[in-house]
Order: C-alpha cells, then structure tokens, then sequence
C-alpha cells in the first residue's frame, strides 16, 4: 500500500487485519496499520519498517519507487518489533544502507539484530541533522514516548513531523490514508484507546513533547499507525494536548464484577440514582464481558469511576483485579471514585478495592468522598435505598449540582 505525499516523500504500510491483539493484550476489533515513510531526494532514506511479515508485497513497494536507486539510509525512530521488525531484510537487501539511530536504540538494534555491522551505525543526538537534499531532518528525542530509544524527526524544509508512535491509531486505513480522505471523528475513539492503552502512562513525557512540537511550524504527521495529517494537522494536535493533561469532564464509568447477577443489582441501582442526582454522563460495564482496552478508554473521558466488585474467595473478583492493575499502570489521571461489594460467606470485594484507592490516592491523588458499602447476597431495595445519602454526596462532587 503506497501514497505519494510529495513528489519526493512516499507513504509505504499495510493493513493489518489478522492480528487479533496488539502486545499479545489489546483487542484490535478493527485491526490495525503500520506505515514507513520513503524519501527520494538526492540520497534516499527510509523511516521506520514495518513487522516482519505482515506484507510480502512491502520490498516491491520499496523497489518500485526506488526505481533502480540504491538506498543510502535506514532511519530508526523506534525499535518495538511492530516498527523494527524487517530492519534486518532492509540491510541484507540494500548492503550499502547507513543506518540512522541514537544510542539506546543502538543497544536495542544489538538485541534484535546482533549480527549487524556495527561500521553501517551512525549515532545522532538530540538537534542533529540528516541531510538528504531538499530534505533537512532534524532529529528530537522523545524518550518514553512511548519506548526509552523513541525519537522523532522533523524536515526543516518540508515543516514535516515523522512521529513514530504519537498521533498514532488503532485501526486499518480502509482506503483513505490522508486526513482529507477521511472523516478524522471515526479515528478519534480508536485514538483515544490507543492512546490510553499504549502512551497513556507516559502522558508528563508526551507534554513535554508537545511543548517540543508546539514550537514548530507543523504542515504535516507523519505517524507509524493510523492517518496521515496533511490538511489539519491541529486537530490530532489538540486531542493529544487534552488527553495527556488527563482533562477530564463530568461523567462516570461504572464498573461491577458479578458472578450471579447480585453485584449488577446494585450496579444498576447506583446508575439509576446517580443520573436521578443530575449526572448525565454514565457508562455501565461487567468487566467479565468488556475487555479492559474499552473501559479504560472511558475511564480517561470523565472524572468518576465507581467500582464495585462481588467477594472471591475472600478477594475481589479476578476479573476486576486485572482492571485495577491495568488502571494503576496506566495512570489515567485524577479520579473521584466510588466504591461498592456485594458477598454471601465471606466478604473481601470492597476491602481490597479500598486497598487499591489508597494506593491511587497516595500516588495520584484521587479523592474517595465516601468510604463504600457492601451488601449481602441479592441486596433487597431497603438496603440499596441506604445508599442513597451516600451517591448524592458524590454525584454533587462530580459537577457541584444541587442534589436530591
């Protein structure tokens, strides 16, 4: 699959579509893309690959635009195998190839690919350039965006960011690969879980490079998944801006874990008062039938999360627990949480589930504006009516409404 973006830069990817989990975790529902850029100015240079094997038509693509011209370099922003994964196939067709990295990429290049030549590295740093003709790249270190060796490269000349793995998306291309071949807004949702699932963790490092990018004139992304940005650029720009800052607006995300239905009983109760108390924004998950990739995705859009979880041998549901850890490696940001438990034998669910606010509340600061409540076996309504006093407190805390 290949575009021409200028006369002298090319779009080279392929689709993805029988992947059925990125990093082994992450459902790709609507698979997923991975895009390499050529230059052919006065010396050809190729950024990034593609995975091993993903396209057999990849090097064809390559040769044809090529058209009989050697390539002079292989410039490696990221290594993660998605991106790294034909570097060696690259050299071993183009033995003349000077690969272009910085120094921890370099260490990484000797994991994978321990037989390279190490005489065809050349080392950049951060503002280095790489001049190929027309085209000037300057080379910035993004470290942590999302690897520790990422970085990207800017063209000078063109005012063209190569992005690696920011801006990118889950998501094949169906047919359109520029910005003004598609409606952005489909991509956004499939953004933000990428975002959340991939980068989310690293989002002070992903301000710090929009600080970067924020002094450049930018006229077109180039990331390694999803579309390229040529008309308006800005608007992945201010999607990235808002979600690295964890804003969040109004709303809740309310997820139980259930093995018998006596935990969703009070998951809908806890619903259904807290849009009775004005909040307009709820999004209800069982977190035994919703991948945690979905929910955290939400979980970033609003700034309560209610978790509640039945008793399992005298812990919190298995299913819940993957969530919370997710959710604390993930960091997404300030929270107000709510939190509930239902058991029969032995309780647990609620304990550890106030176990894991601590811990968010020390190192995140998350606020718990009441402590939580368990009930027994299928909760009869006078005991879910004490809930009550409880869930309009903390439906005025989302949005300081007057409560009822």
């Amino acid at each position: 699959m290949t575009a021409r973006i200028l006369d002298t830069l090319h779009f080279i990817g392929t689709n993805d579509r029988n992947k059925p989990l990125f990093e082994s975790n992450w459902p790709l529902p609507f698979g997923i893309s991975y895009n390499s850029y050529l230059v052919t100015d006065k010396q050809t240079a190729l950024l990034d690959t593609i995975e091993y094997g993903s396209d057999r038509s990849y090097f064809e693509d390559l040769e044809l635009i090529l058209n009989g011209r050697d390539l002079n370099y292989l410039v490696i922003l990221h290594m993660e195998p998605d991106h790294a994964g034909m570097i060696g196939e690259v050299l071993q067709r183009y033995p003349l190839a000077t690969i272009v990295t910085n120094a921890r990429a370099i260490k990484l290049l000797d994991i994978y690919f321990p037989n390279i030549d190490k005489s065809r590295i050349r080392e950049v740093k951060e503002g280095d350039t790489l001049e190929l003709g027309h085209h000037h790249l300057q080379f910035v270190m993004t470290p942590m965006v999302h690897w520790p060796e990422s970085m990207m490269a800017y063209c000078t000349t063109e005012n063209i960011l190569f992005s690696q793995d920011a801006f990118g998306t889950f998501g094949t291309l169906d047919g359109g690969i520029f910005d003004d071949e598609i409606d952005p807004e489909y991509y956004k949702d499939e953004m933000l879980r990428y975002y959340t699932n991939i980068i989310g963790r690293f989002s002070a490092q992903v301000e710090k490079t929009l600080q970067k990018a924020a002094s450049l004139p930018i006229r077109i992304i180039c990331p390694v998944h999803g579309p390229v940005w040529r008309t308006n650029p800005r608007i992945v720009f201010d999607w990235y801006s808002q979600w690295a800052a964890s804003k969040s607006q109004p709303g809740v995300v309310l997820v139980y874990a259930t093995m018998y239905g006596h935990t969703q009983r009070t998951a809908d109760y806890i619903a259904r008062r807290l849009a009775e108390n004005g909040v307009r924004n709820i999004r209800v998950f069982d977190v035994s039938k919703t991948h945690p990739s979905f929910i955290l995705k939400e979980i970033w859009k609003y700034n309560g999360l209610v978790l509640g979880s039945c008793s399992y041998n005298t812990g919190m549901h298995p299913n819940m627990h993957h969530l919370c850890h997710e959710i604390e490696i993930m960091q997404p940001g300030r929270k107000k949480a709510f939190l509930f438990g239902g058991y029969s034998w032995s309780g647990g669910g609620l304990k550890n589930l106030q176990l894991f606010v601590q811990k968010m509340t020390e190192q995140h600061k998350w606020e718990l504006p009441v402590p939580g409540t368990e009930l027994a076996g299928y909760p009869a309504l006078n005991d879910l009516k004490n809930l009550d006093k409880d869930l309009a407190t903390y439906a005025a805390s989302l949005n300081n409404i007057t409560t009822v």
